[in-house]
């Protein structure tokens, strides 16, 4: 994996680098994220907001409802709306990059399909992924190093 990865909009206006690769990424099949990208899931990679740098474009963020009631904030193109990454439970020391808006998605495959218990039934999981109905125990699937990364930016 390279340790820059880059993406953006749709329609160009926003770009940006991921710093380092992220600390895990996960395919979340709610039913919050089948109705919030119009997708039978999305993919995001989970990394620290100041790892994200935002070479040019702006972007808004959009407070979007959730089943939990917490807060979920996505950063859309100001342009064209594309959802670039987002901020749950109301903190914004990390950030869920679509991997989707990656200028090469393939780089970054999902590490955990989560919240399958609303999967649509015609999506068929790949082997070797673990697979969650909710949630999962971070300490129990991320590497030691991202743990260690999670540790440091909520100390």
């Amino acid at each position: 994996m390279p340790a820059e990865l880059e993406g953006g909009c749709a329609c160009g206006q926003v770009r940006y680098r991921l710093e380092t690769p992220p600390m895990f990424v996960n395919c979340c099949h709610c039913t919050d994220c089948q109705r919030q990208t119009g997708s039978a899931f999305v993919i995001n990679a989970v990394i620290e907001t100041a790892r994200v740098h935002k070479v040019s474009g702006e972007t808004n963020l959009i407070v979007l409802p959730t089943d939990s009631g917490r807060p979920h904030r996505v950063a859309r193109c100001t342009g064209c709306g594309t959802a670039v990454w987002s901020h749950y439970g109301g903190r914004s020391l990390d950030s869920f990059v679509r991997v989707g808006t990656l200028d090469t998605p393939s780089l970054l495959p999902p590490e955990a399909h989560i919240y399958t218990r609303s999967k649509l039934p015609w999506v068929v999981l790949p082997s070797g992924v673990p697979v969650f109905e909710e949630f999962y125990s971070l300490k129990s699937l991320w590497p030691a190093a991202s743990l260690a990364r999670r540790a440091a930016l909520y100390a």
